[in-house]
C-alpha cells in the first residue's frame, strides 16, 4: 500500500504566534467562540418559531422562511469562504464575518416585521457561513501536524454540542424572556470574538506572501461566472431540501424548477472550476484519495448529527409530552461524553496509539449501532434510555471528527489547507441539510404507510376494538360525559393512540435507515492511503 508521509514544516502561523508571545491554544479558543455562536444559531431559533409567528402576526409556514433564508445564505457563502479569505486576507475576512453576524443579530432582534427579519437573516447567514471554514484553516495552520489532533478535539466539541444546545437554550430563553433574546445573545459574544481575534489572530506569513504575489502579478481575478453558478446552484438546492416536503417535492412546479436550476448550475460549475486558473472552489482537491474519502464522511457526519438532533426533541415533545427544555436535556449526556472523550481521541491519534483510520472505522460503527439502538424504542421508553442512547451516539462522535480531520489533511500541502477547509465544511453542511430533509420526508411517508397498514387490521367488528371503545366510553360516562360524547371521545382517544404509535414507528424507521446507511459506509474508511501521523506534509500536488 502506498504511503503518504507528512513532514512538519516550520508552520508560519505558529511561528508568528510564538514571535508575538501568543499560545496557540489562545488562538484556538478565540476562533472557536464565534464558530460555536454561529452553529448554535442554526438550531436555536427552531423552537421559537411559533412565538415569532404570534409576535409578528404571521402563519407558522411563513415564519419557517426564517430558517430557510439563513440556510440558503449559509450554503451560498460557505464554499466561497476560502477564495474570499484569500482576496481580503484571512483575519480581515473572519472579522468581517463576525461583525456582520453580530450586527444582523441585532436587527433580527428588533425586526418589526417578517420582511425585515428575513433580510437580516440572509445577511446573518452570509456572515455566519465564513466562520467555520476559516476557523478550521486557522487551526490547521496554527498547530503542526503532530499537535493538530488536540485542536480538532476542541473544534469537535464546538460543532457537535452547539446544535444540541441550541433547542434547549432557545426554549429556555423563549419560555422565560422573549423570542427576540434568541438573537440578542449573539451581540456580546460577537463583540468578545472581535476583540480577541483582532488581538491574537494573525495571517500566516506564507499566506500573506502568496496574496501579495498574486495581487502584484494580477493573477487574483474575480471568477464571476463561477461565483454566480455556485451561488445560484447552492441556493436552489438548499431551498429544495428545506421546502421539499412542505411543497410536496416533485408534485410542485416550484420544487421542480429548484431541482433543475440547482443541479444544472452546480454541474456546470464543476466543469467551469476545473478549467479555471484561480477557481472559487478547487474541486481538483477531490482527486486526492484521502481528502475525497474524508469529505464523504463529513457528509455522513452531517446527516447523522443534524438528523438526530432534529428528530429526538421532536419525538419527545410530540409523543412524550416533554417541554422544549426537557427534550433538549436528553441531548446533554451525548454532549458531555463528547466533551469528555474528544481530547482522549486526540491523544490516541497524537501519540500514535491508534491509527486515525482504525479509530474512525470504530467510531463510525458505534454511531451506526447507536442509530439501530434508537430504532427499538417504544412509547414506554423513559428519559434514562433516551439519554443513554444519546451518550452511546456521543461516544461514537467523540472519536469521529478528530481522526477524520487528520485523514482529510494527511495528503495536503500547507498551501492547500485554506481551500480544503471550505470543501470539508461544504460537505458537512450539505450532509446536515440532506439529513433533515431525509427524516422530514421519510417520517411522514412511513407514518402514512404504518397508519394504512395498522388501520386495515382494525376492523370495526374487532372484539378487542369494541371492548376498548366500550370500556373507555363507560369510564368517561362515569365521570360526567353524556353517552354520545363519551363514545365520540373514546373513538378520538383511539385515533390519537393510533396516530402516536404510527408516528413513533415512522421515526424508528428513520433511525434504522440512517443506522444502516452509516454501517454500510464504515468500510470505505479502509480505502484511505496509509500515512504517518505527525510526519511531513507533501510540498504540493
Amino acid at each position: 500500500m502506498a504511503t503518504a508521509v507528512l513532514t512538519p514544516p516550520q508552520n508560519p502561523v505558529q511561528t508568528a504566534a510564538q514571535r508575538a508571545g501568543i499560545n496557540p491554544w489562545v488562538v484556538a479558543l478565540t476562533v472557536t467562540i464565534a464558530t460555536f455562536m454561529e452553529l448554535l444559531d442554526t438550531s436555536i431559533a427552531n423552537v421559537s418559531l411559533p412565538y415569532i409567528a404570534g409576535g409578528l402576526g404571521r402563519s407558522y409556514d411563513e415564519v419557517t422562511w426564517i430558517l430557510t433564508t439563513y440556510l440558503v445564505a449559509n450554503a451560498v457563502i460557505l464554499p466561497m469562504s476560502a477564495w474570499l479569505s484569500r482576496v481580503f486576507g484571512r483575519k480581515n475576512y473572519y472579522m468581517a464575518c463576525v461583525a456582520l453576524f453580530t450586527v444582523t443579530s441585532f436587527f433580527c432582534g428588533i425586526a418589526p416585521s417578517l420582511n425585515v427579519i428575513l433580510i437580516a437573516r440572509v445577511l446573518q447567514g452570509i456572515g455566519g457561513g465564513g466562520l467555520a471554514p476559516v476557523e478550521q484553516a486557522i487551526l490547521v495552520d496554527t498547530f503542526p501536524p503532530a499537535k493538530r489532533a488536540s485542536a480538532f478535539a476542541l473544534y469537535t466539541v464546538a460543532i457537535v454540542t452547539a446544535p444540541a444546545i441550541g433547542p434547549v437554550l432557545g426554549g429556555w430563553i423563549t419560555d422565560n424572556y422573549n423570542w427576540r433574546w434568541v438573537f440578542f445573545i449573539n451581540i456580546p459574544i460577537g463583540l468578545i470574538s472581535l476583540f480577541l481575534t483582532n488581538r491574537f489572530v494573525h495571517d500566516p506569513a506564507s499566506f500573506a506572501e502568496e496574496r501579495k504575489t498574486v495581487r502584484t502579478n494580477g493573477k487574483l481575478k474575480i471568477d464571476g461566472i463561477g461565483i454566480a453558478l455556485i451561488a445560484l446552484g447552492s441556493a436552489c438546492l438548499e431551498v429544495l431540501l428545506d421546502r421539499g416536503q412542505i411543497d410536496d417535492w416533485f408534485g410542485s412546479r416550484f420544487i421542480i424548477w429548484m431541482f433543475v436550476i440547482g443541479v444544472g448550475c452546480l454541474t456546470t460549475a464543476v466543469f467551469w472550476e476545473l478549467n479555471h486558473p484561480d477557481p472559487v472552489i478547487d474541486f481538483r482537491l477531490l482527486k486526492i484519495r484521502n481528502f475525497a474519502i474524508a469529505n464523504f464522511f463529513y457528509f455522513v457526519f452531517g446527516v447523522g448529527l443534524f438528523a438526530s438532533t432534529t428528530m429526538i426533541p421532536q419525538i419527545l415533545q410530540t409523543l412524550y409530552g416533554y417541554r422544549a427544555i426537557d427534550a433538549g436535556l436528553v441531548l446533554g449526556p451525548g454532549a458531555f461524553v463528547i466533551t469528555l472523550l474528544a481530547p482522549v481521541g486526540a491523544q490516541l491519534v497524537q501519540r500514535q496509539i491508534i491509527h486515525p483510520r482504525i479509530l474512525l472505522f470504530g467510531a463510525v460503527m458505534v454511531v451506526g449501532i447507536s442509530f439501530l439502538h434508537y430504532s427499538h424504542f417504544n412509547l414506554q421508553t423513559d428519559y434514562e434510555h433516551y439519554a443513554l442512547a444519546r451518550a452511546l451516539q456521543g461516544l461514537g462522535y467523540a472519536f469521529f471528527f478528530v481522526p477524520l480531520t487528520v485523514i482529510a489533511y494527511s495528503q495536503l500541502s500547507p498551501a492547500q489547507n485554506n481551500k480544503a477547509s471550505s470543501l470539508t465544511n461544504f460537505f458537512r453542511n450539505w450532509g446536515g441539510s440532506f439529513g433533515i430533509a431525509l427524516i422530514t420526508t421519510v417520517s411522514e411517508r412511513r407514518q402514512n404507510f404504518h397508519q394504512a397498514r395498522t388501520g386495515n387490521n382494525l376492523a370495526p367488528s374487532s372484539t378487542a376494538l369494541q371492548d376498548n371503545i366500550h370500556s373507555t366510553a363507560a369510564y368517561l360516562q362515569a365521570h360526567g360525559f353524556s353517552h354520545a360524547d363519551a363514545v365520540t371521545a373514546a373513538y378520538g382517544r383511539l385515533y390519537e393512540q393510533l396516530h402516536n404509535q404510527t408516528l413513533l414507528l415512522a421515526f424508528m424507521d428513520c433511525f434504522f435507515i440512517i443506522g444502516v446507511m452509516t454501517l454500510i459506509a464504515a468500510p470505505i474508511v479502509l480505502l484511505t492511503k496509509n500515512f504517518k501521523v505527525g510526519g511531513k506534509a507533501p510540498a504540493g500536488h
